[in-house]
Order: C-alpha cells, then sequence, then structure tokens
C-alpha cells in the first residue's frame, strides 16, 4: 500500500529553530518527527529569499537556470514540469493549504486556482505571506473581513512598518483567526474528511514564523526574552572584496533598543511553538484516520532569519541564520527503527526535497532537475549525499561542504570563507588572506565546475 505524504513548511524557521537542536524553542511535535525519521543538520536552502528558493523547489532547478536570482515579480509558467505532477502521476490527489509564492502575491489568489491545478495541486486553499495578507484576498483574508478584523491587521501593519519593522507586539487577531492557525486547521479538517481512494499527498505551507513578530497570545508571552542565547555580534569588515553581505550592511542598521533584540527571539520562538502545535493536531487527525504509520512526513523551511545576528533582521545572505534550514524525514521505515538522535551531517539541498517525495511515492521525474534523493541517506546517515552544497542569490554562489564555507561576489572573487568546524559562528573571515589563496582556488574551480555541469536550462 502506498504511503500518504504530508509536507510541512515554514517560512523563515532558522535552522536551529528546534529543541531536537536548541534549548530556547520547544517543538515536542516536530522533535517526535525527528526521533522517528532523519534530522539533516547540513541543510542549505537553494536561495535565502522566498520567490526563488521556492521555485527552485517546484522545479528542482537553480536560480542560474531559471533566471530569477531575487524577489521579483514572477509567474511560473503553466507548463512548468513539477515534482507535484509526479506525485500525482503516481496516483496521488495533491493539495496545498497555505503560502506558495509561485506567482505574484496580488489581486485575489482564487483566481489562479487553474494555475495551481496545472502546477499539480489538485486541492488548493492559498493564502499570500504575511505582508501580502494586508491586501491580497483569498478564503482567509475574505473569513477576516467577514468577521470584521481585516481591517484591524491592515491598520496594524501600517502602523508597525511606518515606525520601525522589527517592532514586537502580538498579532490584533485572536489566535483563531492567525493565519499559521487558519492553515493548520484548514488542513487538518481536510484530513479529517478526505473520503477518496487515492492515497494523499497534502502540502502544508504556512506563513510563518515570518516577520513581523506579531505572535498572538498566549504564545507571544511564553519565552522570556532573558532567556533567548544573545545574538552574534557583527565583525569587523576587514581588508578584503566586498559582495551583497556587505552592501546589506551598510544599507542596514538597526538601532536596537536594550533587550530588543531578545524580545524579537522571544516572539519568534512562540510562533515557531505555536506552529508546532499546529503540526501537532495535524499529526493527531492522521492518527484517528489510522494512517500515521503509513505516512511519509517531511519538515523544512525556505530560508532563516537573522533575528538580530550580525545586527541584521530578515535573510538575504549566506551567514547561517539566513542559509541553513531546518529538514526531517520521516517515512514507514525509519519509523520501524525510530531512534532518539538519527542525525545525518551531508551537505544536503533544500532541492533534494522534491526528488526523495517522488521516489516514495514510486514516481519519477521526468525533466532534467539537479535535486538528488534523500532515500539513500535515510538508509545509511553515513552515506555522503552530497560533497557539497549550494546556494545562489543576486548573482551570488555560494557553495559549502564539510570543512569551508565560500561566497563568490558577482564578479567571481571569494569575498567570504569560513571554517565550519572552528568558526561556527562565522565571526573570522579568512577572505583574502595570503595563506588562504590556494584553498580560495580549489573552491572557486569547485563552484564554476558545479556551474558548468548545471547549464542547460532544460
Amino acid at each position: 500500500m502506498k504511503p500518504n505524504i504530508l509536507l510541512l513548511m515554514t517560512d523563515q524557521q532558522r535552522w536551529d529553530a528546534m529543541s531536537c537542536s536548541v534549548d530556547w524553542v520547544q517543538t515536542p511535535n516536530l522533535d517526535q518527527i525527528a526521533s522517528e525519521g532523519v534530522r539533516f543538520t547540513n541543510c542549505v536552502t537553494t536561495s535565502p529569499v522566498c520567490i526563488p528558493t521556492r521555485l527552485s523547489l517546484a522545479t528542482g532547478l537553480y536560480p542560474h537556470n531559471t533566471g530569477v536570482w531575487n524577489n521579483m515579480t514572477h509567474t511560473m509558467s503553466a507548463e512548468t514540469p513539477t515534482w507535484m505532477q509526479a506525485v500525482r502521476n503516481a496516483g496521488y490527489r495533491t493539495s496545498l493549504f497555505g503560502k506558495t509564492h509561485l506567482h505574484p502575491h496580488n489581486g485575489d489568489l482564487r483566481d489562479r486556482e487553474d494555475l495551481m491545478n496545472a502546477y499539480g495541486l489538485d486541492d488548493v486553499n492559498e493564502i499570500g505571506g504575511p505582508r501580502a495578507s494586508s491586501r491580497v484576498l483569498s478564503h482567509m483574508t475574505e473569513m477576516w473581513e467577514e468577521k470584521g478584523v481585516w481591517q484591524k491587521y491592515k491598520d496594524d501593519y501600517s502602523e508597525r512598518f511606518k515606525k520601525k519593522p522589527y517592532m514586537v507586539r502580538p498579532s490584533p487577531l485572536e489566535l483563531e483567526d492567525y493565519a499559521d492557525v487558519y492553515v493548520g486547521q484548514q488542513a487538518k479538517q481536510y484530513l479529517q474528511n478526505y473520503k477518496r481512494e487515492e492515497p494523499w499527498c497534502c502540502w502544508v505551507s504556512f506563513g510563518g514564523p515570518h516577520e513581523p513578530w506579531d505572535t498572538p497570545e498566549p504564545y507571544s508571552s511564553m519565552y522570556a526574552p532573558n532567556d533567548m542565547p544573545p545574538p552574534i555580534p557583527r565583525p569587523p569588515t576587514g581588508d578584503r572584496p566586498r559582495g551583497n553581505l556587505d552592501n546589506m550592511m551598510n544599507r542596514m542598521n538597526p538601532k536596537f533598543e536594550e533587550g530588543e533584540v531578545g524580545r524579537m527571539r522571544a516572539n519568534y520562538a512562540g510562533n515557531v511553538t505555536l506552529i508546532d502545535a499546529q503540526i501537532g493536531e495535524i499529526l493527531d487527525a492522521i492518527q484517528e484516520r489510522g494512517e500515521l504509520e503509513n505516512t511519509v512526513i517531511i519538515h523544512s523551511s525556505d530560508h532563516g532569519e537573522m533575528n538580530g545576528d550580525y545586527g541584521l533582521i530578515y535573510k538575504g545572505n549566506f551567514l547561517n541564520g539566513a542559509v541553513r534550514i531546518p529538514l526531517l524525514v520521516r517515512t514507514p521505515d525509519t519509523l520501524k527503527n525510530a531512534s532518539e538522535d538519527r542525525i545525518c551531517g551531508s551537505p544536503v539541498e533544500w532541492i533534494d526535497i522534491g526528488p526523495t517525495l517522488v521516489e516514495l511515492a514510486g514516481g519519477k521525474i521526468k525533466h532534467r532537475q539537479y535535486g538528488k534523493s534523500l532515500c539513500p541517506a535515510l538508509d545509511n546517515t553515513e552515506e555522503t549525499h552530497r560533497e557539497y552544497a549550494i546556494s545562489e542569490i543576486s548573482g551570488e554562489i555560494m557553495l559549502l561542504n564539510l570543512e569551508w564555507k565560500i561566497a563568490l561576489n558577482t564578479d567571481g572573487v571569494p569575498y567570504l570563507l569560513f571554517d565550519v568546524n572552528n568558526d561556527p559562528n562565522e565571526i573570522n573571515n579568512l577572505a583574502g588572506l595570503p595563506e588562504m589563496k590556494e584553498l580560495e582556488t580549489a573552491l572557486r574551480l569547485q563552484v564554476l565546475e558545479h556551474l558548468f555541469h548545471t547549464q542547460t536550462k532544460k
């Protein structure tokens, strides 16, 4: 009997924002998934911003293939081959609850259900992200309007961004109306009522813990700001080549008040725990159907959140807070051999999710793409899944292996170089040092070889 498939996705969840990884946030349901599956500790997003990486997830292509290197107005063509189509062709009923960002967040998202169907998603209840939901129509914002709360949401957004974008205060929405609760409850109800003969593939795509820091109560005050880990300080720039990160640091210098980063982080942790609670309700619904043991579960996020590290907020750079993401894979087979802390430390990429789901569904991807199924690493966590992982943004490319992280600027010159084992907080940038020249050349050649072997667009 084919397994059902549950793809759990968050937006802007750091790689370390799970209690199976750290002690500053509680995620009991994600921890349970981790204990029944494999936790990949070196997963890298294909691009540390929403639109290019979500396009890469759907297609298995890199930004240098798609031409989408940053957030921009872009609609994925209805003719684009995707992993969702391959799963559907394997006999599944596919569904989506939440955010995709595979087309622009404007107008009425419900008018694009035919486009979503063409992408490979049969049953769709799509929302915009937190910012877009102040203006975009969807089933959710229509509900807000009917309940008389949408204007309160819009007013709150307007005031937040007039003052400072990193304002921390609870949402004006009640918990039951908050977007992440809406997404979780819609997915839960869909699965409770599912009566079709085909196995289901349900993609639940939460809009949080994406900023703003507006987690509702009781989660807003669940964590004490003083208990949050301190941010990684911004180190001196030094005499080295420059790139996108330097441009970001030049234009982004938030004047954090005393304790403000701790409040941001505590609110963020509250949102992660809120989402974890919704995941728990979805898992309970699957258990009540008697299907949990025969369900594949993958959890990941499109990119991270700096949350004060390096004096930065948001994402859009190659530092760990933005580029490394959580990845959990649990299958009926890994469940049979459950282990408390089963970890694969090999570099893996966000685009590996699609081929993994297709293989577990018994399907085939027929189009050329560069994702690589994680199934061999599920059987042997010592497996070297990839020698290195790649990320791209704004014409720049990063490579991460088990020893080094390097980033090339748009001129192809290394401007970030970190010893990942001896400098996990990325404080000591070795780029440009004469003694690093030979290593930089070798790593740069690996990047160029990667570009050469993945250059074809079709």
